[in-house]
């Protein structure tokens, strides 16, 4: 790839996607090449490289042990909380995916079989994932540790016939029993699947149920190993729910053939990474950011993967994260900035960072929500390379706009993910699909067809996919962000557009979590809102209308409210804080006026709405939110 031509390179992606996107496949591996790049014929569905036939796990494994690679690092598993290294070569790594696929195949999976994982951030869950994509089933990560009737949704949602799990995970010092809460949720499901694969780790033996459950390592024992078998470009990868606005999580599907060739094209043109190079995703297999940037990307390019179980700070301090930099020889981390707002609290002055060389760190990017400026400048200061914001979603699977390192590093915009990534056709628009003028907040949206890599559809249901996506700009994908683009092209995120709000990265609808507290029998309506947080930049918090006649203490109530939230969506919601208020500000249509509660909070100036039911309600609105502590000082 020539250096300088940012450009060039964009303008043949939108105006020739065909003759662009051809060029990277070419670098991948293909069976039988595609019959065409791009497959308008049934639209919105595109289809990119119809008719291609391939292999995932071969281009992430096989591919670079037959070209030189084999005895090289692929996976770097580091666990402070277990006190654990464990390395695999592309070899080891490719034999341990082929048994278990092997596993997998005996017990009845086959291409288009569904297999949900539900496991922590260890080793085995990449092999989980690396094996269905062999054998051509589809998988769907669901993040430990998720409450059991959120799984029980994805079960019945996907239907799989083998759940693969761990008998827990670890939180810091704390062991987080897994197997207890994938019984409850097969115990709630309809669908019931046949077989649960159980990995056995050393700090939490789970009880297996007989004639379902099959523990991992006695399976691996008597497997044999399976070759890849070859899937249509066009067939599904991996299901990945992601949060609805109306508590229903909607089941994102991922392609094989524009998975491979955008994320692979990805790495070297956004991250700046070659082959051996090593990247750390400090993410969660559970989350897209694992998806595509700890298992499939890096091992597409042939670089060394790190895979992270523990956390920013407390693992055992805020030196963590170098740490891992500094034993791997990482060149370019990715992770949230809520760690390294987790970092700079904990530790300002960046002391821990002088006990460590990190002179192997070429690049730090951010996502997963807004970059504030102060943690970008932090890092810079720091760590003295190039800090990067970049702006990509669950749906998208990869980065709509970044400053492209691999292409050409673009002056820093604070507050800006910088430009438009090539293949992506970013507009800004009004209600009534105008576009705006530059520098005009409005709904950032993607001109179709969207690049490859990107979802496909939503499971089973092309027309929740429509709805969701694609009706309310014609011809556009919705981002259902806002923000604007200036005068030099710079994109700017300011706002989610809907009611799904961002807590530490990991989107969270308020539809859901209001489901729950209306379940209270002393709850007659309720509200959540995602206030402002400097550490996970949004916290959520829940205002209760109470029935009348209700004499239980308010106190009581808000803690049982809290208990329900984390035994139903999980410790993820981070959900601590509710208060009793007397009604909830409305329009005159009855629509609840988050927003406006969101700005009291949050102290940013508003006007209060036109088609406010009564304005009086703000003042008492303040107080309420007073008497929690908004807005923070």
């Amino acid at each position: 790839m020539e250096k300088n031509n940012y450009t060039d390179l964009y303008e043949l992606s939108i105006k020739d996607p065909d003759k662009f996107w051809a060029e990277h496949a070419k670098e991948c591996h293909w069976y039988k090449n595609w019959d065409s790049v791009l497959d308008d014929s049934n639209k919105p569905f595109y289809k990119w490289f119809k008719g291609g036939i391939l292999n995932t796990c071969y281009n992430a494994l096989d591919y670079h042990v037959e070209n030189g690679l084999k005895d090289h690092t692929a996976l770097i598993y580091d666990s402070p909380v277990t006190n654990t290294v464990k390395k695999y070569t592309y070899l080891e790594l490719r034999d341990e995916v082929a048994l278990f696929a092997g596993v997998l195949d005996k017990n009845g999976v086959k291409k288009g079989d569904r297999v949900i994982i539900y496991m922590p951030m260890i080793p085995q869950a990449a092999i989980a994932m690396l094996a269905c994509a062999r054998i051509g089933a589809v998988h769907s990560v669901v993040f430990g540790g998720f409450a059991a009737n959120e799984l029980a949704t994805r079960i019945d949602d996907a239907k799989p016939k083998i759940i693969v799990a761990a008998s827990c995970g670890i939180e810091v010092t704390k062991i987080v029993k897994y197997k207890p809460l994938l019984d409850s949720a097969i115990e709630m499901s309809k669908f019931k699947p046949e077989k649960c694969i159980v990995f056995q780790r050393p700090q939490e033996k789970a009880c297996m149920v007989s004639d379902r459950d099959i523990d991992w390592n006695e399976a691996m024992a008597c497997a044999k190993p399976k070759k890849c078998v070859e899937v249509l470009a066009e067939d599904p990868l991996y299901i990945l729910y992601t949060s609805g606005t109306t508590g229903q999580p909607k089941g994102v599907v991922r392609d094989n053939g524009g998975h491979l060739v955008a994320l692979k094209w990805s790495m070297k043109a956004i991250y700046n990474m070659d082959r051996k190079d090593v990247f750390w995703a400090a993410s969660d297999i559970g989350w897209v950011v694992g998806h595509s940037y700890i298992v499939y990307a890096p091992l597409f390019k042939g670089c060394t993967s790190v895979m992270y179980e523990g956390k920013p700070v407390g693992t055992p301090d805020p030196g963590a994260f170098f740490r891992v930099i500094s034993d791997h020889k990482v060149k370019a981390l990715f992770t949230a900035p809520t760690a390294f707002r987790a970092i700079k609290r904990e530790d300002p002055e960046g002391e821990y960072l002088q006990k460590y060389d990190i002179s192997c760190l070429k690049s730090l990017f951010l996502a997963g929500e807004r970059s504030d400026p102060d943690t970008i400048l932090w890092a810079e200061k720091k760590l003295k390379v190039p800090v990067i914001d970049h702006w990509w979603q669950t749906e998208t699977g990869w980065g709509i706009a970044a400053n492209c390192l691999g292409i050409k590093a673009m002056p820093v915009k604070y507050g800006s993910p910088t430009k438009a990534v090539p293949g992506w056709d970013l507009y800004v628009v009004d209600a009534d699909s105008n576009m705006v003028q530059r520098g005009t907040i409005g709904a950032l949206v993607v001109k179709l067809p969207l690049p490859p890599g990107t979802l496909i559809t939503l499971w089973q249901n092309d027309k929740r996919f429509k709805e969701s996506y694609l009706d309310s700009f014609p011809g556009y994908y919705e981002t259902s962000d806002a923000g604007y683009i200036d005068e030099d092209g710079y994109v700017y995120v300011m706002a989610r557009t809907d009611d799904i709000i961002n807590v530490a990265g990991h989107r969270l609808s308020t539809g859901a979590l209001e489901e729950v507290l209306a379940d209270h029998a002393d709850v007659a309506e309720c509200a959540v809102i995602g206030v402002y947080d400097q550490l996970k930049g949004q916290l959520p918090i829940g205002m209760l209308v109470l029935n009348k006649g209700t004499v239980k203490n308010h106190e009581q109530i808000v803690e049982e409210v809290i208990k329900m939230v984390r035994e139903r969506i999980g410790p993820v919601a981070a959900f601590k804080t509710a208060t009793v208020i007397d009604r909830l500000p409305k329009t005159r249509s009855g629509k609840i006026l988050r927003g406006t509660i969101r700005n009291i909070a949050d102290s940013v100036d508003f006007k209060i709405p036109a088609t406010i039911e009564d304005s009086s309600i703000i003042n008492e609105m303040r107080d309420a939110l007073i008497d929690i502590g908004y807005p923070k000082k």
